[in-house]
């Protein structure tokens, strides 16, 4: 029998490294699954449309990978962090539901990015809304300090010196969120009207005539 100091003092064997094949990983949503499936979902929707009859019901398959998709792109790093995180993943869902018939199999090939895209914006948009009841609230606190001179006391007398302990934290204690409404890509074209156009100097003056 040997001694357990020999048994406890044997040389470590290192182990080989197992390599992962990149071809035979396995995605938590199969794009080629996906596409084909979104696209007989699309089918199906103008074929409803054309006909005049009810939508059909979406695959449980389709809601799931949806769900995933949006869950696993609220963990990236510049979205974790947000407290109204389940809310922003609400509303990708939703958003994906209502343009889920608006990918085209002949563009693209790939339904993952497309949902994905999606996702994104829905995120940014909801992010902007935040931000901006945010911003709402600081500056409504900010500005309340205008309006503390108007308190009075229980018996309708004017205290000087009454003061709102809450308000001071806050104004002296909160993280400013700077908000920009987002401007529009869109170009208003100037056009004229058609009254200006037809009594216009090139245009004949028809009571002349």
């Amino acid at each position: 029998m040997q001694s357990p100091l020999r048994l406890y003092n044997r040389p470590m064997t290192k182990q080989k490294a197992i390599k992962k094949d990149p071809k035979k990983a396995v995605h938590y949503v199969s794009n080629k699954d996906f596409t084909i499936a979104v696209a007989e979902y699309v089918v199906l929707l103008k074929a409803s449309k054309e006909n005049g009859t009810e939508k059909p019901r979406m695959s449980e398959y389709i809601g799931e990978c949806i769900y995933k998709i949006s869950t696993r792109l609220s963990t990236r790093p510049n979205f974790i962090n947000y407290t109204y995180r389940d809310e922003m993943i609400c509303d990708a869902i939703e958003n994906c539901i209502q343009y889920i018939g608006n990918f085209n199999v002949e563009k693209s090939s790939n339904a993952f990015a497309y949902v994905t895209q999606i996702c994104y914006y829905a995120f940014l948009r909801r992010i902007q809304k935040e931000k901006k009841q945010v911003y709402i609230k600081q500056k409504s606190t900010m500005e309340s300090s205008i309006t503390m001179d108007s308190f009075t006391t229980i018996d309708g007398h004017h205290d000087p010196m009454l003061t709102n302990t809450n308000v001071e934290w806050h104004q002296e204690n909160m993280n400013h969120v700077e908000y920009a409404p987002r401007k529009s890509k869109r170009t208003i074209k100037s056009t004229k009207s058609n009254l200006e156009t037809n009594f216009s100097d090139e245009a004949p003056n028809p009571i002349e005539e």
